[in-house]
């Protein structure tokens, strides 16, 4: 049956025009705004609201003995705190997911056990399928329970998505949103063709939520499709991401996330949905959401991890899908290395951005003269990012270490405070460090000509990677 679609992913020679004009765009500084911020005390919140100064004082002492002699936690927080604009929230329950098959599973899950709302967010949506069942049909069975399901989805991520599934969808009673139009006849003034929303979240009943890398894209399956977004070699077998999934009232602050994009985006309004009482204290994990927009002034995510590498004290372990870094993240990175601190980074082997991945290997000599670790993940494509300093901050969300994270897209990560979910990262870095390939200086020096030529080249168009 032959499938229609909107776009196809090969009018990108012709998009690259359009995305030039933004070429000239740049990373704006964050000292300043982080030089401003006071050590103030941190606004804590939990089940039932905000927590009292004992109780907000008890929390961040617990987490303080988890890393004994660091001032992480002293010297960061209230900096995060007045970047992110959001609060820290107490009494949560996370699980790091690995990969596709184990991803979509908890996804379907959460969706198969929810019982008034879903809300989903992603980049790419297709019509993915886990343990044989496809989304479609199961979308399609939750809106006949009379579950209300409410989708954004990015045009540009999504491009290749058959229009039969939303149209599916849509005379099911879905309600539908489509981010920045890429047909001109749709697509309303105020923005760039360069923005996009590049989240990747799922809700259900305000209760359980899943965000990360991972989206709703059928290359995660154990047997993808041929073809690979916009790749520029063979598809890979295996998709390596990171998801966290979240239970407790962390998940109200993602909804807000949610419910604002919609918003802001012009959708159309969603059925009132009484929510329903979140558990008091179903886990020990201290959750802040931070929603960045392309529109902020200063990039909330991008200048919290900015001061969480300045302030750290024993450990950076960053995992990261496109390693194109800015200058300040740069010498936070090398810094951190000289001062003693354990700086380590899993990097793509192989990448379906080849400019990308050049533009990162234009950085590894001065990363690792600093005494920074680099390791390439050889099995497959590496999509994750994360990141774990001090073994009790950890952060996982859609934002890669780039420029397009920090200038173009609307992204959301998960910083978690505790050392469950900072154990669970360091699991999952270790068994990959185990099968990567660790990056010499000395082999690094010694590579081929055409590879630095083509590095500099990368060089003069990062901005837009």
């Amino acid at each position: 049956m032959h499938i229609k679609r909107r776009f196809s992913r090969t009018a990108w020679p012709v998009l690259i025009g359009f995305l030039a004009l933004d070429g000239c765009a740049s990373v704006p500084p964050v000292d300043e705004a982080i030089d401003r911020a006071r050590l103030e005390p941190q606004t804590i919140v939990g089940a039932r609201g905000a927590l009292s100064a004992a109780q907000s004082k008890a929390i961040l002492d617990r987490l303080a003995q988890q890393t004994p002699g660091s001032d992480l936690l002293a010297q960061h927080l209230a900096i995060e705190q007045a970047l992110a604009a959001a609060p820290l929230v107490a009494g949560n329950r996370t699980a790091v997911l690995q990969d596709g098959p184990a991803t979509f599973r908890a996804m379907f899950d959460a969706i198969r056990a929810a019982k008034r709302y879903v809300y989903l967010e992603y980049y790419i949506f297709e019509n993915v399928e886990s343990d044989g069942e496809h989304l479609e049909d199961l979308l399609l069975a939750k809106r006949q329970q009379g579950v209300a399901v409410s989708v954004i989805y990015d045009s540009y991520g999504s491009i290749d998505t058959p229009i039969e599934f939303l149209d599916h969808l849509k005379a099911a009673g879905v309600a539908i949103l489509e981010f920045h139009p890429l047909n001109p006849l749709k697509a309303g003034n105020g923005y760039s063709i360069n923005d996009r929303d590049h989240r990747k979240i799922l809700i259900a009943d305000g209760e359980t939520a899943i965000i990360g890398g991972v989206n709703l894209y059928t290359a995660y399956q154990p047997h993808p499709h041929a073809r690979l977004v916009a790749s520029d070699g063979d598809n890979p077998d295996t998709w390596h991401d990171t998801d966290l999934r979240i239970q407790g009232p962390a998940v109200r602050q993602l909804e807000h996330v949610f419910l604002d994009h919609w918003t802001a985006q012009g959708g159309p309004a969603l059925p009132e949905i009484a929510a329903a009482p979140v558990p008091a204290a179903p886990g020990n994990e201290v959750v802040r959401i931070i929603g960045s927009d392309h529109d902020d002034t200063v990039p909330r995510y991008y200048a919290t991890l900015v001061s969480a590498l300045r302030n750290a004290q024993k450990t950076i372990w960053l995992t990261t899908a496109y390693f194109v870094p800015t200058e300040d993240e740069m010498d936070a990175l090398e810094r951190a290395a000289r001062r003693g601190v354990d700086v380590r980074l899993m990097l793509p082997g192989k990448s379906d951005s080849s400019l990308a991945l050049a533009v990162g290997h234009s950085e590894y000599g001065d990363l690792l003269e600093a005494g920074v670790k680099i390791f390439e993940l050889q099995d497959g494509m590496l999509h994750s990012k994360s990141a774990i300093i001090d073994g009790v901050w950890s952060v996982i969300g859609s934002s890669n270490f780039d420029h397009r994270s920090i200038l173009f897209n609307d992204e959301v990560d998960a910083v978690v405070l505790g050392r469950d979910t900072a154990d669970q990262l360091a699991a999952v870095f270790a068994k990959n460090a185990a099968t990567a390939r660790e990056v010499t200086l000395a082999e690094w020096r010694d590579r081929p000509l055409s590879e630095k030529l083509r590095e500099i080249y990368a060089q003069a168009v990062k901005n837009l990677l």
